[in-house]
């Protein structure tokens, strides 16, 4: 495909057959000249062309260990040669097994049982679905909601949705979606105090209504990175013992040390009852991912048939995604994956914290693998100045996809440190353009 023939051909098709997710197609087609990535490795893009960019963004946060990683290439491939697929109904295999023991190892503890899916969204399904099954087949069939922070994200499923805060992702499918009660996060511009007396309220008030609250734990991703305090979880998790209501914790985005820790819940040292992880489960290699459940929960759907999660996926634990996923864990192991973020994250906390002085925007934000800022003006997912950031950055060999206004980092655990650096120097770069 190399060359601009091949390109060319690429985008044409593309143009013609191809709907992007997230994306006005009108426009697209009219007016966008796509990146046309051709090959990809550690923590950078190739273009058709032959230009490099450094990925800021681990595309859409899922290449935790950069691109082709080589162990888990030769993973992958030696497990192409065994066994490529089987059905998980009434079957058994070494890598579904093996691999639901060491998530089981690392998961906050409590958490003994694993139910595979497809991506993020699906384990968040899985999670809504066990938790309205449990309480329905366990003698309190009214618990039928769910509460979620306002601006949350959790995936795209049609129960999913229901939890999401959103308004351009949630207001098309608002008429048929699950009872969920959304309250204020515990961050700028809302008032602290008043978002934990009003989680407080919000449960105390409906706890026989309530199958269980849905949290991202300490940073809400697609609300534009925005982090909040971990008493909140730790508030949150006493609230949920307290009335009986299951606590998930969407670690989709947050597990797997992107802010600091194997999973953001470790900063607040709670554990819940449902933990959901996808991206960097796999390295971005595969699409795979886990829902953990607590022995309370797996105990509820024993004794009769009729009690079973009838639910699944056809690659539901698939051989190829489990040996995959096995060799991340040994990898994060071996390379100390997690003991190199804090260096990397001195650098980009130190990045956004002197950009937070440019007149043009308005806060900065890091935490762990997450730089943030917002630019003045417009805000939400369909403003148009952090597009204008992303233009630039792409000159200059950086690809920064933006949240609306928000321009935000989220490079892979292990980017090597010059490639950081010139990330991190391109990000101050463009935003001292469009700030300044």
């Amino acid at each position: 495909m190399s060359g601009s023939d091949g390109r060319d051909r690429v985008v044409a098709l593309d143009k013609q057959r191809v709907w992007h997710p997230y994306t006005e197609m009108s426009h697209y087609r009219e007016q966008v000249e796509p990146l046309v990535i051709e090959s990809a490795c550690g923590s950078r893009l190739r273009d058709a062309d032959g230009r490099e960019y450094i990925d800021g963004n681990a595309s859409w946060w899922t290449c935790a260990l950069g691109h082709a990683h080589p162990r888990l290439v030769a993973a992958l491939t030696r497990q192409a040669e065994v066994l490529g697929h089987t059905a998980l109904a009434g079957i058994a295999h070494e890598n579904a097994a093996e691999l639901a023991e060491a998530l089981c190892t690392v998961a906050p503890d409590g958490l003994e049982h694993v139910f595979f899916s497809d991506d993020g969204s699906t384990a968040v399904e899985v999670a809504m679905k066990l938790c309205l099954q449990y309480w329905v087949q366990n003698g309190q069939p009214k618990k039928l909601r769910f509460v979620a922070l306002e601006d949350a994200f959790h995936g795209e499923t049609l129960g999913v949705t229901a939890l999401g805060g959103v308004e351009v992702f949630r207001k098309p499918f608002q008429d048929v979606l699950l009872d969920c009660l959304h309250v204020p996060p515990p961050r700028h511009p809302y008032d602290s105090a008043g978002a934990f007396a009003a989680l407080e309220k919000t449960i105390a008030g409906n706890a026989d209504t309530l199958a269980a609250v849905v949290l991202e734990p300490l940073v809400q991703g697609a609300a534009g990175m925005y982090t909040y305090d971990a008493e909140y979880l730790r508030h949150a998790r006493a609230l949920c013992d307290r009335h009986d209501v299951f606590l998930v914790c969407d670690e989709v985005f947050s597990g797997y040390g992107r802010t600091g820790r194997m999973w953001a819940s470790e900063h607040a040292g709670i554990s819940p009852d449902v933990l959901c992880t996808a991206k960097g489960f796999t390295g971005g290699l595969m699409p795979m991912a886990a829902t953990l459940a607590t022995r309370r929960l797996f105990e509820g759907f024993l004794g009769d048939p009729e009690r079973a999660f009838y639910y699944g996926h056809t690659f539901c634990g698939n051989p190829l995604g489990s040996a995959v996923a096995r060799e991340v864990l040994r990898v994060y192991e071996d390379e100390q994956v997690l003991e190199g973020i804090a260096p990397r994250h001195e650098k980009i906390a130190a990045t956004f914290e002197a950009l937070g002085g440019l007149p043009g925007v308005a806060r900065t934000r890091s935490l762990g693998m997450i730089g943030a800022l917002d630019l003045g003006g417009d805000s939400g997912y369909l403003a148009a100045a952090g597009w204008r950031v992303y233009e630039l950055a792409r000159a200059r060999g950086a690809y920064l996809r933006p949240l609306g206004n928000v321009v935000y980092v989220t490079p892979s655990l292990n980017i090597p440190e010059h490639d950081l650096d010139r990330l991190l120097a391109i990000v101050s770069e463009c935003v001292g353009e469009v700030a300044s």
